[in-house]
C-alpha cells in the first residue's frame, strides 16, 4: 500500500491525468515545474503543495537585451600564444563559445585586462598593446621572441550556462536563449526585485518558492564545439564586473589583478591552496548575496510563501556551510542527490527547517529513451543515498524533469513507487532522527567547515581520475557509523584539536587545498597534532599527506615520523631505504579478500635483495587484494618498526604506526566501494584504540551495513547492491543474527 508524504513530483502542461495518477502512486503532496515547464490550472486544483522554480536573474529578455552591459562578467584566459619577433597578436574568443561570451568592449581594456608574458609571469605595459575590437584581438608590440603571452580579459556571460545546457540536451532548437544578468546593478537590481513582488501577486497559488537559485553560476564555460570547457562546482569565476571590482579595492585597500581570477589558468580552483585574494573575494561576494538573498525570502515570508534554495546552479556566494548563513531566513535547501556525498552535503546544512533531496535520474531524454532502464539508475542512486540518509536524514525527496518521459516506463513507475515507500517508512521508523556514531571523524583541510562534504570535488558527484582515490574516502564516511565533521588548519593552528575528537583524517595530492601547501613551513601545525597523537590521537594520512612542495628538513611528509611513511623527491637517493617485511594479518584487513594463489605466490616470491639506493625488503610479487586507486610512487617506510601492510610495487600503500600513546595510519588513496568502506572504517577503529567496539552493530559482509537507533530501540540491515546478499550481524550484547537479503533490501529489528 502506498504511504504518501514527503515527496515532489514534477509537472509539466498537458499532462494533468496521468500526474493525478502518479502522484497517488508516488504518495506526493507536492508538484513542481521544471526549467521550462508550467503547470496547468488542473494540476494546481489537485490539492497539493505547490513549488514553482524561479529565476531571479534570468528569463526576462525584456529586460537585459536593452542593458546587455548588465549581464554577469567573467575574466577569461586567452589560449597561449608564441611570440616569433618583438611582435604578437592574441585572439580573443578563439577557444571559446561566442553565443555564451562576448567580451566586454565597454569599460576601459587597459584598467580592466592584463596581458601577461607567461614565461616570466612579468605584467605587459598597457602602453604596449592596443585592442582591436572589431577582429576581438589583442595586438603586442615589444615583446620577447619565444616567450608566450596571454590576455586576461573581461567577458559578458549572453546565455545562461544552466538553461543552455538544458537547451543543447534537450533539443529546444529556435527556442529564445536566456540571457541572464546581474545585480550588481542597480536599475537591473530594483528590476529583480520589482518583478519578484510582481510574481508573488500574481501567483498565489504557489506554496513555495524554489529559488534556482539566486544571482551567480558557478563556473561553467564552454567551447566553440558545445563542450564544457571549464567547470568548477565551487568556482567564483562568473561573479565580476568594473564596478564590484572598484567597490572591492575602496572596502579592502588593494586592487584584484585579473590574475586573482584566471589564476594562470586554473581559475581558483578549489583544489588551489586558498590565498588572500581569493578568501577576500568570497567574503565580499557572500556579503552581497546574502544580503540580498535575504530581502528575497523576507519578501516570500511577507507573501505567505516558504523560501526554497537548490544548492546548484547560481548557488555561488550563499556557502550553506559558511557562518551567517542561517541568518538569511530560508525555510529549505534543496539539491541534487548524485551519491552519498552529495546527500550529506545536502542533509548536514544547519539553520534551516528542512532539506529536500532531488534524486536521480533526471526526466530527460539523455536517459529515458527507447531501449535503456531508468530504474537501474534509479536504484543504484537510491541505494547510494540511502546509507547517508540513515546517518543524516533529508525531511523530503523528490525529482525533475519532464514526468511525461518517465511514464512512458511502466518499470521505473514502479521503482520510484517502492522508493518512495520506502523513504517513507525510514523517516516513520526513526522519527528523522540519525543513526548513532560510534566514533568522531575530523576531515582536516585548507577550507574546514565552509565546505564540508565539498572536499576533493570538481564537478558534483561526477567521477574524475585524479580525484577518485580521495573522493572514496568521503563517499565511504558518508554512510558509515560515524560522526563527521570538517575542519581547517587554521581551526588547529588557532584552537588546537578539540576534545572529543578521536580521529583526524587529512591528505590529498600535494600542494592542493586539501593538503596545506605552505601551512606546513609554520612548525606550529606540525607540533600541535604531533603532540596530540604523542597523548593518544589518532591521524590518517591519505596520498600526499603534510606534504611541503619544497624540501625542508629532510622531508616531504612534514609528519612523516607519525605516519610511519615519507615520499622519495629524488632529493635523498643516496640514502638507502630498507622495508621490513609486509604483516599480511592485521585487525585493518581483515575483511580483504586475497586471492589464495596471490597469496602463495607472495610468499614464495619472498623479497628483493637490497638495491643501491631503494634498499631491501621490498616484495618481489604483489599481494593485492585492495584497490587502492590512482598510485602514489616512491613512498617508503621512514624506519624498520613501521608495520606495512601493504608494499606493492615498489612502494608502500597502506602502513600503521605506533606513535606514543597514539597510532598514525598511511594510505595511499582509496575510491570508494564496498570493500573500501569496510577497510576504512576497520582503520579508524583501529588508529583510535576502538578495536573493541568493533564487533557491536557490524555486518560480517561488507556488502551491507548497519545502522542503530537506540532511542527506538531499532536497528536495520540494508543491501548496497542490487543482488542478494547474506550477512550476520553482531549485536552490542555479542549475540548475532543471520540476514537473507534481496536486492537493494532493507529489514529492521527491535535493538
Amino acid at each position: 500500500m502506498t504511504s504518501t508524504g514527503r515527496f515532489t513530483l514534477p509537472s509539466e502542461e498537458n499532462f494533468a491525468e496521468k500526474t493525478k495518477e502518479l502522484a497517488e502512486l508516488w504518495g506526493a503532496d507536492a508538484i513542481r515545474n521544471s526549467d521550462g515547464t508550467h503547470l496547468d490550472e488542473a494540476v494546481l486544483a489537485l490539492g497539493k503543495k505547490i513549488y514553482s522554480a524561479y529565476f531571479p536573474t534570468r528569463a526576462h529578455n525584456e529586460w537585459i537585451t536593452l542593458h546587455m552591459d548588465e549581464t554577469p562578467q567573467v575574466y577569461l584566459l586567452t589560449d597561449r600564444i608564441l611570440a616569433e619577433s618583438d611582435t604578437v597578436d592574441i585572439p580573443l574568443m578563439e577557444s571559446f563559445f561566442a553565443e555564451q561570451l562576448k567580451p566586454n568592449r565597454d569599460a576601459d581594456p587597459h584598467k580592466y585586462w592584463e596581458v601577461v608574458d607567461r614565461t616570466t609571469g612579468e605584467v605587459v605595459d598597457p602602453a604596449n598593446w592596443t585592442l582591436d575590437a572589431d577582429e576581438d584581438t589583442v595586438h603586442v608590440s615589444g615583446v620577447a621572441a619565444w616567450h608566450e603571452y596571454t590576455v586576461s580579459f573581461l567577458a559578458y556571460i549572453i546565455w545562461d550556462p544552466v538553461e543552455m545546457y538544458n537547451h543543447l540536451t534537450n533539443d529546444w532548437g529556435d527556442k529564445e536563449h536566456e540571457i541572464p544578468f546581474d545585480i550588481y546593478h542597480p536599475a537591473t537590481r530594483k528590476f529583480v526585485f520589482d518583478t519578484f513582488e510582481k510574481w508573488l501577486k500574481d501567483n498565489p497559488q504557489v506554496d513555495v518558492v524554489r529559488f534556482t537559485t539566486f544571482f551567480y553560476q558557478f563556473t561553467l564555460l564552454f567551447d566553440p564545439k558545445h563542450r564544457e570547457k571549464i567547470v568548477d562546482w565551487f568556482g567564483c569565476a562568473c561573479t565580476v564586473s568594473p564596478a564590484a571590482l572598484d567597490d572591492f579595492e575602496k572596502e579592502y585597500g588593494y586592487r584584484l589583478r585579473p590574475e586573482d581570477f584566471v589564476d594562470g589558468g586554473a581559475y581558483n580552483s578549489a583544489w588551489r591552496v586558498p590565498r588572500k585574494a581569493q578568501r577576500d573575494w568570497i567574503d565580499f561576494l557572500s556579503g552581497f548575496v546574502r544580503k540580498n538573498v535575504k530581502q528575497l525570502a523576507d519578501m516570500s515570508h511577507a507573501a505567505g510563501k516558504e523560501a526554497m534554495m537548490f544548492l546548484g546552479d547560481q548557488w555561488i556566494g550563499t556557502e550553506p556551510y559558511k557562518e551567517g548563513f542561517e541568518d538569511l531566513g530560508l525555510d529549505a535547501v534543496v539539491g541534487s542527490i548524485g551519491d552519498g556525498t552529495t546527500t550529506r552535503m545536502i542533509a548536514d546544512i544547519p539553520g534551516v527547517k528542512y532539506t529536500e533531496g532531488r534524486f536521480l535520474p533526471y526526466f530527460f531524454p539523455d536517459t529515458f529513451y527507447e531501449g535503456n532502464d531508468p530504474s537501474i539508475e534509479g536504484l543504484d542512486n537510491w541505494r547510494k543515498a540511502r546509507r547517508a540518509i540513515l546517518r543524516s536524514p533529508i525531511s523530503r525527496m523528490g525529482y525533475g524533469g519532464y514526468l511525461s518521459l518517465a511514464a512512458k516506463f511502466p518499470k521505473f513507475v514502479d521503482t520510484v513507487t517502492h522508493i518512495a515507500d520506502e523513504f517513507r517508512d525510514i523517516h516513520d521508523r526513526t522519527d528523522g532522527k540519525p543513526a548513532e556514531g560510534e566514533l568522531n571523524v575530523a576531515i582536516l583541510n585548507s577550507w574546514g567547515k565552509m565546505r564540508s562534504w565539498m572536499a576533493f570535488t570538481v564537478a558534483h558527484a561526477l567521477p574524475n581520475k585524479q580525484t577518485y582515490s580521495y573522493y572514496g574516502i568521503l563517499e565511504s564516511l558518508s554512510g558509515m557509523r560515524v560522526n563527521v565533521r570538517f575542519i581547517s588548519f587554521d581551526d588547529v593552528l588557532e584552537h588546537g584539536v578539540a576534545d572529543d575528537i578521536d580521529v583526524i583524517v587529512t591528505g590529498g595530492p600535494v600542494d592542493t587545498a586539501f593538503t596545506g601547501g605552505d601551512v606546513w613551513a609554520d612548525p606550529k601545525l606540525a607540533e600541535t597534532l604531533r603532540a596530540w597523537v604523542r597523548r593518544g590521537g589518532a591521524l590518517v594520512g591519505v596520498g600526499e599527506p603534510s606534504s611541503l612542495p619544497r624540501f625542508q628538513a629532510g622531508r616531504f611528509f612534514q609528519l612523516a615520523d607519525v605516519f610511519g611513511v615519507d615520499e622519495e623527491r629524488y632529493q635523498t637517493l643516496s640514502v638507502d631505504k630498507y622495508f621490513p617485511p609486509v604483516t599480511p594479518d592485521h585487525f585493518i584487513t581483515a575483511d580483504v579478500p586475497v586471492d589464495p594463489q596471490a597469496r602463495e605466490a607472495w610468499e614464495k616470491a619472498g623479497y628483493r635483495i637490497p638495491l643501491s639506493g631503494c634498499g631491501g625488503g621490498q616484495g618481489i610479487e604483489p599481494l593485492g587484494g585492495i584497490d587502492f586507486g590512482e598510485p602514489v610512487l616512491n613512498t617508503y617506510p621512514v624506519n624498520e618498526d613501521v608495520t606495512l601492510l601493504r608494499a606493492d610495487d615498489g612502494q608502500v600503500q597502506l602502513a600503521v604506526n605506533e606513535y606514543g600513546e597514539g597510532r598514525g595510519v598511511y594510505v595511499s588513496g582509496l575510491p570508494y566501494s564496498a570493500a573500501n568502506a569496510r577497510l576504512l572504517e576497520r582503520i579508524l577503529f583501529w588508529a583510535s584504540h576502538n578495536e573493541g567496539k568493533y564487533a557491536a552493530w557490524s555486518s560480517s559482509n561488507p556488502e551491507c551495513e548497519v545502522a542503530h537507533f537506540p532511542e527506538q530501540g531499532l536497528y536495520c540491515v540494508i543491501n548496497n547492491t542490487d543482488q542478494p546478499q547474506t550477512t550476520t550481524v553482531t549485536l552490542e550484547d555479542g549475540s548475532s543474527e543471520t540476514f537473507d537479503l534481496e536486492g537493494s533490501g532493507i529489514a529492521w529489528r527491535n535493538a
